[in-house]
């Protein structure tokens, strides 16, 4: 018997699946042996998706398996995992019923198949839906209470739009129009998402480099550079390291992954900015001489990012915060050595945690010495306001109108 035409795509969707859910990997290292096999970028592309859209949706689509089960499936079964991806894609990404069924039961043998086949029918026959916005899972309303989980979902019913950083700011508004773009501040470009980077004007020029909208945010806090040193902290790939140069700082970007740090070369090279790139563990290095500005996009849990990271919804526990918390300590103290006086520290993590962020930069103002410098609203994309405190939180659920933006805090510290 001739095997569905797409079988393969959801094989690779299936791995992506089970490697977050039962080993809780991230997406993004599943992706290498997931989609090994694959040639064609559009299947690439599509078992992402199909991933994607089944961890977006997860606890709504299992909401809907068992109101179809006299038995509750248990959370690792093959049968769950398919129904999940088969639902994703009749619900989400409009796969006709007919393409659902060949390929979603052509993974599964035996009873889970007829069972399989049996609840996906009956599910498709009586019209189920997913609601307006996705249900998040129990443990992150647990973490982020219910007012703030429901301000943040309506952030994530669609995967993001693409947003650029422009290396000349004086270019954003031409190219924003010769790109088909609309441009949300100043070296910003957002275009529809589902746009082919790389045949993209200027890509091989350097012009301008991928980098979400709140991304870019922490690195505006320093300002120009007129020639001042900066230390980019935990800098790989680059974005801000490239940020930093284009504003006229003389960057020297840390990192301790070799690979990664190639990457930040890379895209050194590609957009022409100059920056001296460092291998080395930050709290154990000893520069040979001390910095005007710090920026430290610090590693944490990057919950932040769940609307183009889903998984991140359905891996991180208390456990993996705790141990992020600790390490953006140590960073930060290390960070305020390394500063000159009247030297600039700004502190960001990609993540929606208070213990990384707001009790974060709480700790900084009572424990390490260093002055709040509060950030201002003129300093920020329209619509965007700091907290009292003059610190800034950014999430999914903002700028929805505008296509919103990444969840990150943003704090800023002078160095008496």
């Amino acid at each position: 018997m001739a095997l569905p035409p797409g079988l393969s795509v959801r094989r690779a969707a299936l791995r992506l699946l089970d490697a977050v859910l039962r080993r809780g990997e991230t997406l993004e290292q599943a992706e290498p042996a997931a989609i090994r096999d694959m040639r064609k970028a559009p299947d690439r592309a599509l078992a992402r998706a199909i991933a994607s859209e089944s961890l977006r949706w997860l606890t709504d689509i299992d909401a809907l398996i068992d109101s179809a089960t006299k038995q509750r499936l248990p959370d690792d079964a093959k049968a769950r995992m398919v129904l999940r991806m088969m639902l994703a894609q009749a619900l989400r990404l409009e796969t006709p019923a007919h393409a659902v069924i060949a390929t979603g039961l052509a993974l599964l043998e035996g009873g889970p198949r007829r069972l399989a086949h049996g609840v996906f029918s009956a599910l498709d026959k009586e019209g189920a839906k997913l609601p307006e916005v996705p249900t998040m899972p129990e443990r992150v309303v647990a973490r982020w209470g219910e007012a703030k989980t429901a301000a943040i979902a309506p952030g994530l019913v669609f995967p993001p739009e693409l947003d650029l950083a422009v290396r000349d700011a004086s270019e954003t508004q031409p190219r924003a129009v010769q790109m088909g773009g609309v441009s949300l501040a100043p070296s910003h470009i957002r275009l529809p998402r589902g746009a082919q980077v790389e045949t993209l004007a200027d890509f091989k020029d350097g012009a301008w480099w991928v980098q979400d909208l709140a991304a870019q945010i922490p690195a505006r806090m320093l300002g120009e550079g007129a020639g001042k040193n900066a230390l980019d902290l935990c800098a790989a790939p680059g974005g801000k390291t490239m940020q930093l140069a284009a504003a006229g700082w003389k960057v020297t970007a840390l990192d301790m992954s070799k690979r990664r740090l190639e990457l930040l070369k890379d895209n050194l090279k590609r957009t022409g900015l100059k920056a001296s790139p460092v291998r080395a563990d930050a709290l154990q290095w000893e520069p040979k001489h001390r910095f005007d500005a710090i920026l430290i996009d610090a590693p944490c849990s990057a919950t932040g990012t769940c609307r183009r990271h889903p998984d991140v919804l359905h891996r991180i526990g208390k456990g993996q915060i705790a141990e992020m918390v600790e390490l953006q300590r140590a960073l930060v103290a290390k960070a305020a050595e390394l500063l000159n006086p009247c030297g600039v520290l700004v502190y960001a993590v990609c993540s929606l945690e208070a213990e990384e962020g707001e009790q974060q930069a709480a700790w900084i103002d009572a424990e390490l010495g260093l002055t709040p410098a509060p950030i201002t609203a003129e300093e920020l994309p329209a619509g965007l306001a700091p907290t009292p405190e003059g610190w800034l939180r950014t999430h999914p659920g903002m700028l929805a109108d505008k296509g919103g933006l990444d969840g990150f805090f943003v704090g800023r510290w002078v160095k008496p």
